[in-house]
């Protein structure tokens, strides 16, 4: 921005935010938070905290006819001692419903991860930064500002270079959200990328995005958070978690799943109510949990720990947990029309695993057989290259085989006739089997061919 009068500073306000539930006003401006306060208060562990203070899904919209857009924030970042620290999050600038620009922020707070499983943490104070998008279309438009799924961020001053009006309501739906570590985006490379986003996109709807990384564990303060929250489709996708942590058997979890959805329909007991059970997970699907890290290898890789064989004392795999969702819907819906069941393998699943597995298959097998036939033609090459190099014939011209014998390759008593050139002799045909020519003819490995030398 060229001189100070040319900018306009705008308070953020809640009236600015969509996609959270609640904000907390700290030392240097508005924290959104995607729990409330009440439910906070009952987090059992900082996994948690922290996972819902990333403000998946939440975004600042307003309109307005600037051109250059910043975004001071104090981002809190989260690394693991003895890893590369992540790259630093993202935030998407939408004008008028389409991704135009993305900027980043340097420095801020920092939490390392000093025990993966405990998640016991050290933090580190840091300085705020801005997050600038310049250049963009001029003209009156719809900004969307799309905060960073992987880290808090403390929203401090909006600056630009014309005024900001609040935006309309536009009227679309709203779709409430609650899932695991994919609901959430973990290997989303920046905010709009996350499949709800996407999906809510697609769909015209607003989101308001309850995915927790690791904690999709059907807590009770959760259930009530999407009961007192206003919402016209409603979404919840259950199992990943409970399996990976190991946190309940099949009796207490079948009863746990009835209360989180009676829950639920205290506040909403029409709205279109979808359960969805994981997506294909092959570590989890017939394993039970715990899911710990494994380094072996110096890559991390996570390792289900539990045995299979105590399924039938009520351990719980990703195969149990859908069978019990399935039913459990199907006794609700016989008194609840509105609520549906969705297999998470339709999305992403053994169907498509197997389509992946069968052009896999075919690529290898067309691999082999481009190598045998370079193969076949390479040694052709070598037999007809060898055929003529050893051209020998006797004194008087006759023709005798070229044979090896096992061992050591007999060196031929006839040598090459005087005035003889390689195109002198020819290949008569090829004859039986022989395995010890290949020795003579120096190819390395025993032949299946030998030959007839004729004389001119």
């Amino acid at each position: 921005m060229s001189t100070e009068h040319d900018t306009t500073t705008t308070p953020v306000t809640t009236g600015m935010l969509r996609g959270f539930l609640d904000v907390e006003t700290t030392a240097h401006g508005l924290l959104p938070h995607r729990l409330p306060a009440r439910a906070r208060r009952q987090i059992p562990d900082d996994q948690l905290a922290v996972a819902e203070a990333q403000p998946s899904g939440v975004r600042l919209v307003f309109r307005t006819r600037a051109t250059t857009i910043e975004l001071d924030t104090l981002p809190t970042k989260r690394v693991y001692e003895g890893f590369p620290a992540p790259p630093d999050g993202v935030y998407d600038l939408l004008v008028d419903g389409r991704l135009t620009a993305q900027a980043t922020v340097a420095g801020g707070n920092v939490r390392t991860i000093t025990d993966m499983m405990t998640q016991a943490s050290e933090f580190t104070e840091g300085q705020p930064g801005t997050a600038r998008f310049a250049d963009l279309p001029a003209g009156d438009k719809e900004i969307e500002i799309w905060l960073p799924h992987t880290e808090t961020a403390e929203l401090i001053a909006l600056r630009t270079d014309a005024p900001v009006e609040k935006a309309p309501d536009n009227g679309r739906k709203v779709w409430l959200h609650h899932g695991s570590s994919i609901s959430h985006g973990s290997n989303a490379t920046h905010p709009t990328a996350i499949w709800p986003a996407l999906a809510a996109a697609e769909g015209q709807v607003e989101l308001v995005n309850l995915g927790f990384s690791g904690n999709a564990l059907l807590d009770p303060f959760t259930a009530r958070a999407m009961r007192d929250t206003p919402a016209d489709l409603i979404s919840v996708k259950i199992g990943i978690n409970i399996v990976n942590a190991d946190a309940m058997r099949l009796r207490a979890f079948t009863p746990a799943v009835h209360g989180f959805l009676d829950t639920i329909r205290e506040g909403h007991p029409t709205t279109p109510l979808l359960v969805v059970s994981a997506i294909l997970c092959p570590v989890q699907e017939d394993t039970p949990g715990p899911l710990m890290p494994d380094f072996d290898g110096g890559t991390l890789r996570f390792r289900a720990m539990g045995d299979p064989a105590e399924r039938p004392l009520g351990r719980l795999t990703l195969t149990v947990i859908r069978e019990a969702l399935a039913r459990v819907v199907e006794q609700r819906s016989a008194d609840d029309p509105n609520l549906h069941y969705l297999d998470g393998r339709s999305l992403y699943g053994g169907a498509r695993r197997a389509r992946r597995a069968r052009r896999a298959r075919r690529a290898r097998r067309a691999r082999r057989a481009r190598r045998a036939r370079r193969a076949r033609r390479a040694r052709r090459g070598r037999i007809a290259a060898v055929a003529w190099r050893f051209n020998w014939a006797d004194a008087s011209g006759t023709s005798r085989r070229v044979r090896g014998t096992s061992g050591f390759p007999r060196p031929p008593t006839a040598v090459p006739r005087p005035g003889t050139t390689h195109c002198g002799r020819r290949v008569i045909r090829r004859q039986r089997p022989c395995h010890d020519a290949g020795q003579l003819t120096g190819l390395g490995a025993p032949s299946h061919d030998h030959f007839r030398i004729r004389g001119p």
